[in-house]
């Protein structure tokens, strides 16, 4: 069983931040799991473009309002709290946030945590190692 909370972890290398948004990786891939698990806060007024090329991503949006873009094809959403969005066809996507948005995320394959967006805003497949 593993039990951690988001106090633990803030500040340590599961604590991840860049322009705009931060990361606390709750659940990881060395955890053995076959999946991780993230709380991601956007900041408000940001807008941000990812593309999740190698990963599946489950997104519930628990705090926060925007809208949320499929690059793909052009069609928006509007998000709220209680709103869920599954990238299952790894599709480049744009979020703008109105409010500051806080969501729970979930990574097949999951995560190692030392992954940074890249230049097109895709992680890279980093092999886990438990």
């Amino acid at each position: 069983m593993i039990v951690r909370t988001t106090a633990e972890i803030t500040g340590t290398d599961r604590d991840v931040s860049d322009a705009g948004w931060r990361s606390k990786r709750i659940i990881l891939g060395g955890d053995g799991v076959g999946f991780s698990f993230h709380e991601t806060t956007i900041q408000a007024g940001t807008t941000h473009e990812f593309h999740y090329a190698n990963h599946v991503e489950a997104v519930w949006l628990v705090e926060g309002e925007g809208t949320l873009t499929d690059l793909d094809n052009g069609v928006s959403y509007e998000l709220g709290p209680g709103s869920m969005y599954l990238l299952d066809g790894h599709e480049r996507h744009r979020i703008e946030t109105r409010t500051q948005m806080r969501m729970l995320c979930v990574f097949n394959p999951p995560v190692t945590g030392q992954e940074v967006h890249d230049e097109n805003g895709v992680y890279p497949l980093v092999a886990v190692t438990e």
